[in-house]
C-alpha cells in the first residue's frame, strides 16, 4: 500500500489526472464550436451536417430511413473532414491559449534568473576585487611593519 499511496502522491499522476478531465471538459467545447459554428458555416454551401457529406464508391449507394447503407460503398469523408476540423481547433487552443503563455512565461523566469546570475556573478567578482585590494594593503602594511620594526631594532 505504501508504494501504491507514494505512486498516487507523485506530481506526475495529479497531473495527469487534472488534464484528463480539463481535456474531457474541452472536447466538449471544441465539439460546440464545430456544430454550431463550423457546420453552419459550411452548411452555408451546401449540407449544415459534414457527417452527411458522402461519396459513393460502388454506385448506387442506397440507404434505408435509418440511414444505413443498403446498397453500394459509401466513403464518408465528411465525417473525416470534421475529425480534422475538431483536431485542429483542439490543437490551436492549445497551442495559443497553453503552449504558447505558458513558454513565454518560462522564457521571461529564465531570462530573469540569467540576469540574476549574472547579477550575482558581477557582484561575487567586485567582492573578490575588494578583498584582494584588502588583502594587499594588510600585505602592504605588515611588510612595512616588518621593515620598519627591523630597523628600530638593529639601530
Amino acid at each position: 500500500m505504501e508504494g501504491f499511496k507514494a505512486f498516487l502522491m507523485r506530481g506526475n499522476v495529479i497531473d495527469l489526472a487534472v488534464a484528463v478531465v480539463i481535456g474531457a471538459a474541452f472536447t466538449a467545447v471544441v465539439n460546440s464550436i464545430v456544430k454550431g459554428l463550423i457546420n453552419p458555416i459550411v452548411g452555408a454551401f451546401g449540407t449544415k451536417d459534414l457527417e452527411k457529406y458522402r461519396s459513393c464508391l460502388k454506385a448506387p449507394c442506397e440507404t434505408n430511413a435509418a440511414g444505413d447503407v443498403i446498397h453500394g460503398i459509401p466513403i464518408l469523408w465528411g465525417s473525416v473532414l470534421s475529425a480534422v476540423l475538431t483536431f485542429l481547433i483542439t490543437a490551436a487552443v492549445v497551442y495559443f491559449l497553453m503552449v504558447l503563455p505558458m513558454s513565454r512565461y518560462l522564457a521571461r523566469k529564465a531570462a530573469k534568473e540569467e540576469k540574476a546570475e549574472a547579477e550575482q556573478a558581477v557582484a561575487e567578482a567586485e567582492e573578490i576585487l575588494l578583498l584582494r585590494q584588502i588583502r594587499d594593503e594588510l600585505v602592504a602594511q605588515r611588510g612595512a611593519a616588518v621593515d620598519g620594526g627591523g630597523s628600530d631594532s638593529s639601530a
